[in-house]
């Protein structure tokens, strides 16, 4: 199921355990993350995974974005 604001991006939870994948895809959102921390280009993904487009990796960055952002509540 392709999560709402991100069509790229989809969560069943029979693909690789319910987490988050490029949709179409068994390549996980963390996964495309974890290379672009280490170093790893645009180009170096897509030559890795060839059925990918540069708009999945957008879509992986913006997900994880989302993901992070959340209200900040302080104690009194």
């Amino acid at each position: 199921m392709a999560l709402k604001g991100f069509p790229r991006i989809s969560v069943d939870p029979a693909i690789c355990g319910g987490r988050p994948v490029v949709s179409g895809t068994r390549v996980r959102v963390s996964d495309i993350l974890e290379m672009l921390s280490q170093g790893a280009d645009e180009s170096t993904i897509l030559a890795d995974f060839p059925y990918l487009v540069s708009a999945d990796i957008r879509a992986c960055l913006a997900y994880a974005a989302a993901m992070t952002d959340h209200s900040v509540i302080l104690a009194a």
